[in-house]
């Protein structure tokens, strides 16, 4: 049985456009991830989840430990529910959450917070003053981990943190320890140029190489500046943990003695966009069904939604694939729409109203804030069905 009839078998019972999760490919993808970090724990980054059961089943299996979470409120939800050792790894200008982050000891215990500024400081600092008692606020630097070449006319990475020399970060903890009810505990620096862009992407020899090269000379820089950071900041603080990586770098970025853990999350999923790595190979485990409710000619069909793109720079490769069956693809005058999405192909001829179309969404929990239940299927049983975060009412962007 391939997979399009397990799917079809398992939720034959429910009208769609629903999603569903196969458990197999996940623990498959998730125990890939553990070989890949090679001992080390591994943070399991909510934002490419986005369902607090499937967060507590993934943290239940060996070589995860921690969440890291992308809001200040989306990290108190899940430590109200029991979750601990969460890093918000983005920056918060939340005043009403952090002064409900700076009134509950238990959530101040298990929370920390990035700040890659004296200004993020000046912010927390003013919108807790009024929460007595205060607790400690634990912090984490965000250290910028792009990749800059020929003086500063060539950069690879993702626009973060300011903070991207050695002295730059022990000036910064030296900001923290100065004020009172902060606690350094952490330093995150994420490369983005290695962990989220693929080394083999197809028909695209010339780029793949270019691709390759800078990520080489990336992680080379990386290992060198990074371990100079942390030592610099370590003359300051004592660190609980320092923290790298993504799905796409974990073998790499592990072999880091200054890194203690790495984080992934598109990796459970393995999401189209992940589709173009050397280094690893997952399986689709995320995907989502839609009906067919035209057939506009023989060779064209036309479901019902669709128009789900993912973010980030716009084009064709932030659209959901076409999964299964093979060999469907978008109306080039139309692509993937709101209300209707037009495919053709061979494959299309033997399809009728009210089949499915099974599709892969570009990246990994963004998927999560169009459906509000994941339908978990095992072989070709539909064994449970559970809440996203929509599902629980909980919209965190």
């Amino acid at each position: 049985m391939d997979d399009r009839q397990r799917y079809d078998r398992a939720t034959a019972a429910l009208e769609p456009p629903f999603a569903v999760v196969d458990l197999a490919a996940l623990r498959a993808n998730a125990a890939d991830l553990v070989r890949r970090a090679a001992g080390k724990p591994i943070r399991v980054a909510s934002k490419s989840v986005r369902s607090r059961p499937l967060l507590e089943r993934i943290l239940a299996m060996d070589g995860f430990r921690g969440v890291m979470a992308y809001t200040l409120p989306e990290a108190l939800w899940l430590a109200s529910h029991g979750f601990t050792d969460i890093l918000v790894a983005y920056p918060t200008a939340d005043r009403h959450a952090l002064a409900a982050l700076a009134g509950d000891p238990r959530a101040a215990r298990e929370i920390t917070v990035i700040v890659d500024s004296p200004a993020h400081l000046d912010f927390i600092e003013d919108a807790v003053s009024a929460t007595h008692p205060r607790s400690e606020i634990r912090l984490c630097l965000d250290i910028d981990a792009s990749y800059v070449a020929f003086g500063g006319r060539f950069r690879a990475g993702a626009l973060r943190s300011p903070v991207r020399e050695p002295e730059q970060a022990a000036d910064l903890a030296a900001a923290v320890a100065k004020r009172p009810g902060f606690r350094l505990s952490g330093l995150m620096a994420y490369e983005a140029q290695i962990a989220g862009v693929g080394d083999d992407p197809p028909d695209r020899p010339l780029y793949a190489r270019a691709v390759r090269f800078m990520q080489a000379r990336s992680a080379r820089d990386l290992v060198i500046r990074r371990g100079r950071i942390v030592n610099a900041v370590r003359r300051v603080a004592d660190l609980d943990f320092v923290n790298g990586g993504g799905t796409g770098s974990v073998e790499r970025t592990v072999r880091e003695k200054a890194i203690t853990e790495v984080a992934a999350g598109s990796g459970f999923f393995h999401p189209r966009l992940f589709d173009f790595y050397r280094r690893f190979a997952g399986r689709p485990a995320a995907l989502f069904a839609l009906p067919v409710v035209r057939r506009p000619a023989p060779d064209t069909v036309t479901v019902l939604g669709g128009g789900y793109p993912a973010s980030g720079s716009a084009g064709p490769s932030r659209l959901p694939q076409p999964y299964l069956p093979a060999g469907l693809r978008y109306s080039p005058d139309e692509g993937a729409g709101e209300v209707q999405t037009p495919l053709i192909g061979r494959a299309a001829e033997d399809l009728r109203i009210g089949d499915r179309v099974w599709f892969r969404h570009a990246k990994a929990g963004e998927l999560c804030e169009r459906f509000d239940t994941l339908h978990l299927v095992e072989d070709d049983q539909l064994v449970a069905s559970i809440p996203t975060y929509r599902g629980e009412g909980q919209t965190f962007l």
